[in-house]
């Protein structure tokens, strides 16, 4: 049943799935337009260092930082408030710190383009997001291999997505209607794009571990460079960030027509319980 106590989390929420939306057509659409014009495909710093140098580019960041500090709180306050419905067993529990995770990682993301607003380019701004906070970590007492554990634990998430898309898990989480049912394949697309990026980030980070090397860490500009290595490089990279779009438009999906167990109407039928 949907509890009318929390009903201002959803707010939250749309903003959130909003702004981490408009972070990966920022993304994809930039790296396409770059490898269109004989570049390459560009990674989160990069982007975000490019749009502060556009016309309405503060602007911009700002939209995007705040969208992005948003989607923190929402995982915040759904973790907290079970709002997802995970439950207080290990499994359930586990979901709800994963969910306290990924919100961090976008909220170091959402203060970085936000920070851009204020104060410019950092001398170390190159450095992707990912880089710095490994460094960080093996500063720490065994944070090299909290380094391996967290990528482990990446690889697990990576599959997850690339699961969720073969299964269409996600599903259970749409409401129905007759654009969710009519983009799926798009969605399904888009999510299994996002799976391969986090299991190849997931690789560079336990790289990383090995090395005792933070450098060999890293996120989409890494994993543009090493797809563009391979055979048929560049038509891998053009097509991963075609897979972007379609997670931008699953996250703009989510913003509009997410399922939350603890505050949707439960009369609102998801795309599985109609068998779309």
């Amino acid at each position: 049943m949907a509890d009318r106590r929390m009903q201002w989390a959803l707010p939250i929420m749309r903003l959130g799935y909003a702004g981490r939306g408009l972070t990966y057509v920022a993304i994809a659409g930039l790296s396409l337009w770059a490898i269109w014009h004989g570049g390459q495909a560009q990674g989160t710093s990069e982007v975000l260092e490019q749009i502060e140098t556009s016309p309405m580019g503060a602007a911009t960041l700002m939209i995007i930082g705040i969208g992005l500090l948003c989607y923190t709180l929402w995982r915040l306050i759904s973790a907290w408030a079970d709002l997802e419905n995970y439950g207080q067993d290990i499994k359930g529990l586990i979901a709800r710190g994963g969910m306290v995770t990924t919100g961090l990682v976008h909220a170091a993301i959402g203060v970085g383009a936000i920070i851009l607003v204020f104060e410019g380019q950092e001398d170390d701004y190159q450095r992707s997001h990912i880089i710095r906070a490994t460094e960080m970590i093996m500063e720490i007492p065994f944070g090299v291999w909290l380094v391996g554990v967290i990528g482990a634990l990446t690889c697990g998430a990576g599959f997850y997505y690339l699961h969720k898309a073969w299964s269409q898990g996600y599903r259970d989480h749409l409401t129905a209607n007759h654009f969710t049912q009519h983009w799926n394949r798009l969605l399904q697309a888009g999510v299994a794009a996002q799976g391969i990026v986090i299991v190849i980030v997931s690789i560079f980070l336990m790289y990383a571990f090995w090395t005792h090397d933070a450098d060999e860490a890293g996120g989409l500009d890494k994993t543009f460079d090493w797809l563009a290595q391979q055979i048929y490089g560049q038509t891998l990279v053009t097509g991963l960030c075609l897979g972007l779009l379609g997670f931008a438009l699953f996250l703009f999906v989510n913003a509009r027509y997410r399922v939350v167990p603890g505050l949707t109407d439960p009369s609102l039928k998801s795309l599985a319980e109609i068998g779309a």
